[in-house]
This record gives structure tokens, sequence and C-alpha cells, in this order.
């Protein structure tokens, strides 16, 4: 049996599209398979193709050959294993390398990363970014976890679907946040009118970000930010919503003249802080990871 999550993008879907998508199998394979109960959800035997499936529900497939992407293994400039054992790998991801292959996308990701460093992942999860239970936008760095085998992901994919990772951003914005720290309770969808935007929306899913200020700067200041959802461009919707973008972040409507005043050309957003339960000893885990070069010369410039 092979394990999957069912992940927030195919949340309501029907069983035999939703396993599709995440297999590479056709919806007549998988209704086969459910047909002949041998298609489990939750560790329950699906009895129909038509159920509909919710984000986080384990599906189990039988003698399952998946369809992986080609990954063309080369190593990303920068990017730093941080911790490696039999269950996760821990990386720290620099600027400007995705967190996986995608399309349209030729530079660098994490996963063609790992495949010429020899660290074998994961099979579960859609094809495309298989082991990875979260990521981080091209140009946000800092640190990401990815499994290593099937009970490891569907483990860690839990605590994510239930909140208790904790994960910490530093992000500099314009102006001063006030009340200076506070919670932003903002659904958030696709953004009809841009593409590759998405904005606060009431049809939006459900999404929640606590930010505190530890910095003030002319003009500009310093969040400590934890997310209690992981949304597409979270932070940096909710803080465009509050009129406070992220410096050097023109897709959401910061200044181009002061990024260009900082030396920035990509958002001041770093995931600082990971901490979760590893999935295999059970113990809690924490790691760290100080703003790269880019970003600290701005801090710096922003604090002269």
């Amino acid at each position: 049996m092979t394990v999957f999550l069912v992940p927030d993008g195919l949340d309501g879907e029907r069983l035999d599209t939703a396993a599709a998508r995440m297999t590479g199998w056709s919806r007549s394979q998988l209704a086969a398979q459910v047909e002949a109960g041998r298609l489990l959800v939750d560790n329950v035997v699906a009895d129909k193709p038509s159920l509909r499936v919710r984000a986080g529900q384990m599906l189990d497939i039988p003698d399952l050959e998946q369809r992986r992407v080609l990954l063309k293994p080369r190593l990303a400039d920068g990017l730093r294993i941080v911790h490696l054992d039999e269950a996760i790998v821990v990386v720290d991801k620099p600027s400007g390398v995705a967190a996986h292959p995608s399309l349209g996308w030729d530079g660098p990701d994490v996963l063609s990363h790992l495949a010429a460093a020899g660290v074998v992942l994961a099979t579960s999860g859609p094809p495309e970014r298989q082991g990875v239970v979260q990521r981080l936008d091209v140009g946000t760095s800092g640190l990401m976890v990815i499994a290593r085998t099937e009970a490891d992901y569907a483990a860690l994919k839990r605590q994510f679907r239930d909140h208790t990772v904790q994960k910490y951003y530093l992000a500099v914005v314009q102006g001063h946040p006030d009340p200076p720290a506070g919670v932003i309770e903002a659904p958030i969808g696709r953004d009809p009118g841009a593409q590759w935007r998405f904005a606060v929306r009431a049809d939006g899913r459900p999404s929640v970000t606590h930010y505190e200020t530890t910095e003030l700067f002319r003009g500009a200041a310093m969040l400590r930010v934890r997310l209690e959802t992981g949304r597409t461009h979270q932070i940096r919707v909710h803080m465009a919503a509050l009129r406070h973008p992220i410096v050097g972040d023109p897709l959401y409507g910061s200044d181009p003249v002061m990024a260009a005043r900082l030396g920035l050309d990509r958002q001041w957003l770093h995931a600082a802080e990971l901490g979760f339960v590893h999935p295999s000893s059970g113990e809690p885990v924490e790691f760290v990871s100080a703003p790269p070069a880019d970003l600290q010369r701005a801090l710096d410039t922003l604090r002269a």
C-alpha cells in the first residue's frame, strides 16, 4: 500500500478525481480499485468513486506504480542541509530556489538538489513534489522539512494539518503596524484580476497569521510572524491587506524605491524557526536559521 494525504487544493473533490491527480493513474483505474474494495480512506474501505474527500484525509492505494516527475539532479548554490536522518531532511533554502519542479520553472529546486546529493525521499504526495510537506516561495529563504519515508510523510502532514507545527518567519514591512502585535484572520483565495496573485476574499480559505513588531526603523518595521495556517503567499497577502506590504515585494504593492535603496531584489521574508515532533522518535525538534547576507545587509542599512 502507498499512503497519500489529500492536499488543501483537492478538498471537496471526488475520490477518483483526487486520487488520479495525486498518483498519475486514470480515473477509471482508480474507480476499479474502489469497486474492488482495495482503496481505503482513513483506514476505511471506500464504497464509491464519487465519495468527496477532505484535506488531510489519508488514502491507501495498493500496488501503486506511481508516475514520478523526472528530476534533473543538480545542486543549488547556497542550499544547505541542516539535518538529515532516516526519517527527515531539513534544508535551509536560499532565495531563487523553488521547493520542487513545476511547469514553467527551469531554475534550481530543492528536490533536484537532494537527488544530486543522493538523498532518497518518500514517494507520497503529488508526483511533482513527492516527500514535500511544506513549501516556500521561490523568493522566500529559510527552513523546509521533507519526509524520507511514507510513514514519516503521513505523520508530518498530519502535524501540519492539525496546526501543531511551529513556523516562525521574520519579515520587514513598510510602515509601523498599529497595533504593533495582533492576529490577522482573513480568508485567502486567488485574485481573479491578476495571474499568480492571491487576495483576501470572502469565499477564500480560512487563514490566520499572528504577528508582533520586534524592531522599528524609519518607515519600516521588523516583525516576527507565526503562521497558524499555511496558504500560498499568506504572509505577503495578509500584510498587504493591512497596508504594510513586505519590503521588496512589488507583487503585493511594496515601494520599489525603498527596495532599491536597500539593495533588495526580492521580498524581505525569511523562514527563521521550525519546530515539530520528530515523526519517528516522537521527540520535539527545533531548527533555527539566521537571515542570509542580502537580507542582513538591508537590515544593517535600515538600522544605520
